[in-house]
Formats: C-alpha cells, sequence, structure tokens
C-alpha cells in the first residue's frame, strides 16, 4: 500500500469526484467506483474486501452484502436518486443478521452507504468491550456529504490508510492541528519500535516542553532550539539528548554541572517528579526528529490545556479505549456539571458579598477567600482530568475576581502570598498511568496560565516553580478501590465526573466482576448499566456528610425499568434525594470515535433541599429553560420520589394488551416466500392453512413471512397433507428436546403455536422493538388474517380512539420515559407501558370523536404510500427525514386533538406530558 500523503488523497478524491459526476446505475459500475474509492486512499480493494458477501436473513433467506471488509467496513450501495435511509435499513439489517450468526468478528466499525452522488458514514465503535458483539443497533456517529465534498472529507475515511481518525469541532481548528502534531509524533515513534509506558511518558513529557515553550515557563522556543541546534539532523542522538534534558529538568538550577549551564540556558527546574527516571530509547531516526521538530512549530498557547484529554486520548489504542468504555466530554457539557454542582452558587454568594456596602465587607470577603481554599473536590473517573482541570480553571478565575474586590487601589507587596487556591486541593481516580499523567500536566499548565493572568492584573510575575503541589490523582480501580483512602469524606466538598458508558448487555468479563465488588449479591445486577457503580459508590461515600454530587450517565438510568431497580436502591437503602438535573440532552465529546448518546446530568445528596432545579433541552436545545421544584423523580421531573413499576392490568378501564402468537417450533411452522411456493406445489391443499405472519421486523420494514396456521384443521384433513406433516413432526422433535418443562408440554400439540392470542377481528398491532430515531412507533390495525408473532403486542379491539391515544406524543413521552431498550431501540411492554400508561379521565363524546377522526386521518395518510397501492414501509413513512409531509401534519393534528384529553391547552413540550402522566398515575 503506498504511503500516500493528505495531500495526494485530497487531489486523488477530486479526481475521483469528477470522474463519477455522472454515473446513475447501481450495477453500471458500482464495483468499479468502490474500487476507485479505496485506491483514492492508496488501498487495493482487493486485499481487503470482497463484493456480494452472503449473509443469512431472519426469514432464513441470504442476502447480499454490496461490500464488506470484514471487521472493518461495510457498505451499502444504491442507484442514483434512491433512499440513502433504505440503505441505511439494510445496512444495519446486515449487521444484525452477522450478530445473529454469531460472527462477530466480522461486524464492521464502519458503514457506508452511497449513491454515487451522496455519501454518509457512520462510526459504530461503542464503548463495549472488543471481544463482545460489537452492534449497538444504530451509529453512534454519522457524517453525511456530496461526492463533489469528498475531498473535504477525507480524513474521516483515515482507517483506510490505516491511519487512526478524529472529528473535532471544525471551527477550532487549533484543536486539530494540535492532535495532528501529536498524532503524527506518537505514530513515528511507534513505528520505530518505542511503545508502552515509556511512550506515554515522553509524550506527556514533550507535550509539557511544548507548551512551556510557548507560555513563558521556558525562555521563548527554548525547546525548539535545543531539538534544532543540539541534536544531530539525521535524528540518531535525539533520544540520549532528551534523557540529558529530562535530568536537568529534574534538578534544582544550583545543581547543574557547570559545563552544560549554556547548553540548557533557558530551561528551568520543574519538581513534581514529571522528568524523573531516564526512558529506554529506541533509536530516533531522521523522520522522528522532524516530527519532534513539527510539534514544536505549532502555537501550542493557543489550546487550553483543558480539552488535553479529548485531543490526546486519540492517541491512545482502539481496544484500550473500549474496554475502559472512556469519554471525553466537551468543556461545553462539562460547564453543565461544574456550574449546576458549585459554580453558580458560588458566584452568587460572591456577587451578594460584593454588593455589601457594610462595614463587614472586607470580612465576609476574606471568609470567602478560605471557604475557596477549603474546597475539596474529586473526580472518581477522572480519565483525563478535564473536569477537575475546567472546575480549577473557574475557581482561579473566581478567586482572582475576589481578589481584584479585596484590594481595589492597593499594590500588592508580594502577590504569591494573595493566591489561596491551588492544584493540590483536587482529587482524582484513574484506572490507566498515560490519563493519569495527562491530568496532572493539564493541572500544571492550566496552574501555569491562571498565574499569569494574575500576574497581567496585578502587575507582578507570579509562578509556582519549580512544583510544589501536585493534584491527588491516584491510578487504581476506582470500584475496587476504598474512595476514603483518596480523600476522607468529611474533607471532601464535591463529587463530579463523567463515569463510563458500558450498557448492560456489553460488559467485559472484568467489568462483571467489579459490579459483584460493588453490589454483592444484589439480584438485579444483571439489569443495569455499568454506570451504577459509580452513584452506589458515591452514595455509601457521602453518607452523613454535606458533599454535592454529579455525574453525567446515560439516560437509560432515569428510563424503563432500570428506573425502580437504581432509584428504589439509591432513596431506599441511601435516602439519596436529587438536587438538580439536566434532562436528556445529545452528548458532545471532542474524542476520536466519540459516541454520540443521549445523556443525563444528575446532582444528588444525601440531604435534602428546597431549591431543586431542572433543566431541559426539548424542543430547542439550543436554548435549554430551567424550572425549580420542591422534588424531582428519578424520571427527571417534578414530583415525587415514587416510580413506575410492572402492572398485571391497566391503569384504566380499557383492554387488555396482550403478547403475539409465540410458535416455540424451531421455525418449522414459519415460511419464507421460497418455503411457501414449494409446499404449494407439492401440496395446494395446504393453502387454506397458511397464512400471513409478521414480527416487529416485517411489520415495520415490510416482507411478512408466512406461517402454517393449523388451528382449525382436523386430523382428517392434516393426514391428507403429509408435507405439512412432516413441518408438524418435526415441530413435535423440536420440543421433546427442549430443556423447558411448558415447551415439553407443548410437543403433544405440535400442529399449534406454543401460545395463542390471535383475535377474530381486527386488532391493533404494537411492534415490540422501533428505532428510536422515530417519532412514533407505527402502530396500526391488522386483520384477522394476518398472525401476529409474539414480537407483536395486541389489542383484539380495531378501536379508534385507542389506536388515536398509543399513536400520540403524549404516549411516545411516556415511552420514551418508562419504557426498556433493546440496544439503543425501543423495547415496548405491555406490562411496563400500557398498563402504566396514565389514560385521560372524564373525556367528553366530542373530544373523543376528535381523537378518532384524527387517527383515521393518520391512517389515511399512509395508505397511499403502502401495499397495495404503494410500495413502501412504514420505516420508510416514519423516518425523521422522509416522513411525508401530508403524514405529519396528520400526526400534528393527532397530538392537538389527545392533549386536548388531558387539559384544556397543548402541552408546550415533553416534559409536561411526562409531569402530566407522572402526576396521573402515582
Amino acid at each position: 500500500m503506498p504511503n500516500l500523503t493528505w495531500n495526494e488523497v485530497r487531489d486523488r478524491a477530486i479526481t475521483f469526484s469528477r470522474r463519477w459526476a455522472d454515473e446513475a446505475s447501481e450495477a453500471a459500475g458500482k464495483q468499479t467506483f468502490w474500487n476507485e474509492f479505496f485506491g483514492v486512499f492508496g488501498r487495493d480493494r482487493r486485499a481487503v474486501a470482497a463484493f456480494e458477501v452472503a449473509v443469512r436473513n431472519l426469514r432464513g433467506d441470504y442476502n447480499y452484502i454490496d461490500l464488506l471488509w470484514r471487521g472493518m467496513l461495510l457498505v451499502e450501495h444504491k442507484s442514483a436518486g434512491k433512499s440513502l435511509a433504505a440503505a441505511e435499513s439494510q445496512a444495519f439489517a446486515y449487521i444484525e443478521d452477522l450478530a445473529r450468526e454469531s460472527r462477530f468478528d466480522e461486524i464492521p466499525r464502519f458503514v457506508i452507504v452511497s449513491d454515487f452522488v451522496r455519501f454518509a458514514l457512520y462510526d459504530l465503535e461503542p464503548e463495549e468491550d472488543s471481544d463482545l458483539p460489537l452492534f449497538a443497533g444504530k451509529p453512534y456517529a454519522a457524517t453525511s456529504f456530496s461526492l463533489a465534498e469528498l475531498h473535504r472529507y477525507t480524513r474521516y475515511f483515515a482507517f483506510l490508510k490505516g491511519e487512526r481518525t478524529i472529528r473535532l469541532n471544525p471551527e477550532d481548528p487549533a484543536n486539530q492541528k494540535a492532535y495532528d502534531r501529536m498524532c503524527e509524533l506518537h505514530d513515528t515513534l511507534e513505528s520505530q519500535g518505542f511503545v508502552g509506558s515509556d511512550l506515554e511518558r515522553l509524550l506527556v513529557r514533550v507535550l509539557f516542553c511544548l507548551f512551556a515553550d510557548d507560555t513563558g515557563v521556558f525562555e521563548p522556543s527554548t525547546f525548539e532550539t535545543f531539538i534544532r541546534q543540539q541534536t544531530r539532523e539525521d535524528g540518531s542522538d535525539v533520544g540520549a539528548r532528551l534523557n540529558e534534558l529530562f535530568d536537568v529538568l529534574n534538578t534544582p538550577e544550583g545543581r547543574w554541572p557547570t559545563a552544560t549551564r549554556d547548553t540548557f540556558a533557558g530551561f528551568r527546574y520543574i519538581n513534581g517528579e514529571l522528568f524523573q527516571g531516564r526512558l529506554a530509547f529506541p533509536p530516533f531516526t531522521r523522520r522522528t526528529r522532524d516530527a519532534l521538530l513539527a510539534a514544536c512549530e505549532f502555537q501550542w498557547a493557543r489550546v487550553s490545556p483543558a480539552v488535553f484529554g479529548s485531543l490526546f486520548q486519540g492517541i491512545m489504542g482502539d481496544k484500550e479505549r473500549r474496554q475502559q468504555g472512556a469519554h471525553y466530554t466537551s468543556e461545553r457539557d462539562i460547564a453543565k456539571v461544574v456550574n449546576s454542582l458549585f459554580l453558580d452558587e458560588l458566584k452568587a454568594e460572591f456577587e451578594t458579598i460584593r454588593a455589601d456596602r457594610s462595614t463587614r465587607r472586607k470580612t465576609r470577603l476574606e471568609d470567602f477567600h478560605k471557604k475557596l481554599r477549603d474546597l475539596r473536590l474529586m473526580d472518581p473517573a477522572c480519565g483525563c482530568g478535564n473536569f477537575l482541570v475546567l472546575s480549577y480553571r473557574e475557581l482561579r478565575q473566581l478567586e482572582l475576581e475576589l481578589l481584584k474586590e479585596l484590594h481595589a487601589g492597593q499594590q500588592f507587596l508580594d502577590v504569591r502570598q494573595a493566591i489561596y487556591v491551588d492544584v493540590d486541593q483536587f482529587y482524582g481516580i484513574e484506572y490507566s498511568e498515560w490519563p493519569k499523567r495527562i491530568a496532572e500536566v493539564a493541572m500544571w499548565l492550566m496552574d501555569h496560565q491562571m498565574n499569569q493572568r494574575v500576574s497581567e492584573a496585578f502587575g507582578q510575575s507570579f509562578e509556582r516553580l519549580p512544583l510544589r503541589n501536585s493534584p491527588h490523582i491516584v491510578q487504581a480501580n476506582a470500584l475496587t478501590l476504598d474512595w476514603r483512602r483518596v480523600l476522607a469524606p468529611e474533607q471532601c466538598t464535591y463529587v463530579l465526573g463523567n463515569p463510563p458508558f458500558v450498557g448492560k448487555h456489553y460488559q467485559s468479563d472484568a467489568q462483571k466482576a467489579d459490579m459483584r465488588a460493588v453490589f454483592g449479591d444484589f439480584k438485579n445486577l444483571g439489569d443495569i448499566d455499568y454506570v451504577v457503580c459509580w452513584l452506589r459508590k458515591a452514595a455509601e461515600y457521602i453518607q452523613g456528610t454535606r458533599i454535592k454530587v454529579s455525574f453525567v450517565s446515560t439516560n437509560s438510568i432515569t428510563q424503563g425499568e432500570q428506573v425502580p431497580i437504581v432509584w428504589g436502591m439509591l432513596f431506599g437503602q441511601f435516602h439519596i434525594k436529587i438536587h438538580f438535573a439536566h434532562r436528556t440532552f445529545a452528548w458532545m465529546s471532542e474524542a476520536r470515535g466519540a459516541a454520540h448518546v443521549h445523556v443525563v446530568i444528575i446532582g444528588f445528596a444525601a440531604f435534602d433541599t428546597d431549591r431543586k432545579t431542572i433543566v431541559d433541552y426539548e424542543p430547542d436545545a439550543s436554548h435549554p429553560t430551567a424550572v425549580t421544584a420542591s422534588n424531582i423523580s428519578p424520571y427527571l421531573t417534578p414530583g415525587s420520589d415514587a416510580f413506575v413499576t410492572k402492572r398485571t392490568r391497566p391503569n384504566a378501564d380499557v383492554p387488555e394488551m396482550r403478547c403475539g402468537n409465540k410458535p416455540s417450533d424451531g421455525g418449522n411452522l414459519i415460511l419464507t416466500d421460497s418455503e411457501r411456493s414449494e409446499l404449494l406445489r407439492d401440496e395446494p391443499g395446504a393453502e387454506r392453512f397458511i397464512r400471513r405472519f409478521t414480527g416487529s421486523e416485517e411489520y415495520i420494514n415490510g416482507g411478512m413471512r408466512w406461517c402454517l396456521w393449523l388451528v382449525d384443521a382436523s386430523p382428517t384433513e392434516l393426514r391428507a397433507l403429509p408435507k405439512v406433516m412432516e413441518h408438524v413432526q418435526k415441530v413435535r422433535a423440536f420440543r421433546e428436546r427442549s430443556s423447558a418443562a411448558p415447551t415439553r408440554n407443548a410437543a403433544r400439540t405440535p400442529s399449534l403455536f406454543f401460545f395463542i392470542s390471535q383475535p377474530h377481528s381486527d386488532y391493533i398491532a404494537v411492534p415490540e422493538v422501533s428505532s428510536e430515531r422515530r417519532s412514533y412507533i407505527p402502530i396500526g390495525l391488522l386483520p384477522p388474517q394476518i398472525v401476529a408473532s409474539n414480537k407483536i403486542y395486541l389489542i383484539a379491539e380495531p378501536s379508534l380512539w385507542l389506536l388515536g391515544l398509543l399513536s400520540s406524543a403524549m404516549h411516545m413521552a411516556w415511552v420514551r420515559v418508562v419504557a426498556g431498550r433493546l440496544e439503543s431501540r425501543y423495547q415496548y411492554s405491555g406490562s411496563m407501558v400500557y398498563n402504566t400508561f396514565p389514560w385521560p379521565t372524564a373525556v367528553d363524546a366530542k373530544r373523543r370523536a376528535a381523537v378518532e377522526a384524527a387517527a383515521q386521518t393518520v391512517l389515511n395518510a399512509r395508505k397511499p404510500y403502502l401495499p397495495p397501492e404503494g410500495e413502501g414501509t412504514l420505516a420508510d413513512l416514519y423516518d425523521p427525514l422522509t416522513m411525508p409531509v401530508k403524514l405529519a401534519r396528520a400526526h400534528t393534528e393527532l397530538d392537538y386533538a389527545v392533549d386536548r384529553c388531558y387539559r384544556v391547552d397543548r402541552f408546550g413540550s415533553e416534559r409536561e406530558r411526562v409531569e402530566a402522566g407522572v402526576r396521573t398515575f402515582l
């Protein structure tokens, strides 16, 4: 594979785009298109990927993946102008098929869908251990662009060159350039055989020197000059010279050898153990030295230490990051935690003191200053220290404003004596050495930057070098370590952070062991996410204290069946009270391969407070709203600490919902199109016993299967159909081999489904699993001739009133709160959703009729697009990008009609709907 530069790749991409600008037919040029696409990046497609790779679908038929690079890339290609949404659905269906066949090593990290003129690239990189199934239902990161724009997006395909990729804020080019320089240095060092702890320690030391060169720690450009003038151009002595430099930086100036003082003029003693110990360097090369000089040439003062973790986490290996569930939140989202937990309150207190004109003002300012020094903050999942670094910066800035007030018009004799806040007030626990070192360096460099602000404000040079104090970052497993050994609870003020996001289905053996260490024999351990370990440890840690805690978490712990488990424990066993909450919002990360998941922020303590705040990001995430509440429920709505639990019957006088028909047949009562045709060719008389059969997948995406429905078949009729009897015999054999007693008992009636609930009239069908991307679950009416599988919930009554309620935004708000999740998709449950749904009460005939009419309008709006009139699917109709305008309007009218059944005015947000529902249910 040629080692192309990115400029060469860009030029090739432009040529490629022009060549294929007018292609339209999928069949005509698809394979040539992708061969040449790989060639843009210097990659021979034939060496890594194959066309038309077979995979068996749910019905047992074979489909063919357009292109598969096993473990790396899947491509689904369509003709120009065809729906990319359909291509996306097909691509992810293939991944589900691969997982179903246990072909886990073939599941790709990346997916591309294209129609020649448009591209969509999905990065599926999950937070789960890579030894487990990697597919989590939907992509975490997606990028769309046109063929003509390919040259602008080539970096997103770095994996085709065998390189790492990163997605940073495009409006912050300094971050991208900083990352590129460090990655180039890392990769050249690694290519020379420099790996492991020595490589990580070197990069951290170099990082410090780069910032020191540009921010006044060293004389300007001293480090760059040293590399350029004191090392050979072929790089052969760079390692030895760096070890000499690191020795100097770890030695007080007075003890430097006289002969070396001129050589190292401009450097200084750093201390802090950062440069302690020699590194075992491999031979450097010219290329390695050039990469180091390229890093020196960048203006590092432009990059805040607050984003170090996000930038340089990209250097860490893929497998390591996945195993640790590591995530690095953007500065914007860290601020949400920091502001809500303590900064807003401290600023308000300061402003109150600043406005004081009494004689006590100075004393109050001095007391407030001492309070800042007494604060102690701990992040028990600190990673590269982003939360600690941002917290430190904000406290130092607040201290600076306080000093300006306290010493207005006065001349400091020694500003050093006036600065109280220091890095030793900050504590962290981190599993790995590399992030721990980054956190320490980031804290020291942020300290230096804030000292420079003090110098500018008061006209005195102020610095803390050599380093005297250090942040207390402990390298350990936070879930097996007693946090009291890091910081005594009576000394701690705040606990904050962003623990790893690892779903309950994707925990490694080590993570499961961690959970057992935290929870012991807790019976619901398999039903909760990994992040709950940190909530439990924090709840134990803060007992009997005034410590406040705030963690970022996936929103799953405030939804569905985890709520009674998690919050039942936290409320009941530890008497936790939620003080503030940020409801669901899109989690942004500046780290490579960052997951686009939805999270919540929850602030809590082991004591109550009168004033509680909920921040809501719906309907406009760019303009969140904040409401006060006397209490915050575990669903993050105003309300009591009570939570919804499963019910065996509906929460109102409505028809029961039951599960569809369960075959438990080993697949022998279910037929594909080809199997049906073959059976009817041999036994035409079987036709009256064959019915359409649908589960969630078929109902939403089309392509129903068939089933042998023998409920009304007499023994005489069955004996006349020997091919059908072969199927029945196989069902009996399958059930007799079962380890489950109910299934073995069902072998006595092998011609029948294991569980039968099929209505004799039209019925409401609710798919059990549906994409979280849809605003509405596609719920509809089916005739009794279509047999619903156990993946469909059904109501044996074709009621437009019920259909309208279940198809409304009110019902969807309830679904999003209480339904379970299959990966990230909604997993509907009759006992958890339907039976607990807060049905409207005392609805008059006029409002009921309005709901029924609106529900019929929704059905009418679907009709032209669905068989037999159209060729679309419910997946097409309810995709947020392709939903027809008429259908969207029909749902809006239905939402309004349903809202009017609960109150006079329509609800303004989902939060209002949930609040109304929770109040009704609880």
